[in-house]
């Protein structure tokens, strides 16, 4: 399988802000700081329940990878939503007219967090949706 390079994180980001000193992103400090137990934050990232309390899958690279994209996606948002929780609530559950009324939470979940970024860099230039 060939892995698509990761994108530069960019200053400001969530994916910084929830980040360990490896360069993975920190479940624990992220489920609280969101307000989730594990489980929510699980399947709000379309993740296994079991998947975030067990530290070798918690770090994993499908799992931090997953978790990276639901925060920059959310980062990107959290600016006009008005805060990372509201651009929490807009992730899960905003039906997004371009994709058929799905929600970025639908479409990450499914693999297609790339089709989510490009939309809203196609919204922050003044595209329609």
């Amino acid at each position: 399988m060939v892995q698509a390079a990761k994108a530069p994180i960019e200053a400001g980001s969530l994916v910084l802000t929830y980040m360990d000193r490896t360069g993975r992103i920190a479940v624990d400090q992220l489920a609280d700081g969101f307000g989730m137990s594990k489980t929510q934050l699980a399947e709000t990232a379309g993740l296994a329940r079991e998947t975030l309390y067990r530290v070798e899958r918690s770090r994993a690279q499908r799992t931090q990878g997953r978790l990276r994209e639901m925060l920059e996606i959310i980062s990107r948002v959290s600016d006009w939503a008005g805060g990372k929780e509201q651009a929490m609530a807009w992730y899960r559950a905003q039906p997004l007219p371009a994709f058929g009324g799905r929600t970025a939470e639908a479409l990450v979940k499914d693999g297609k967090a790339a089709a989510v970024r490009d939309y809203l860099d196609h919204m922050a230039v003044g595209g329609f949706a």
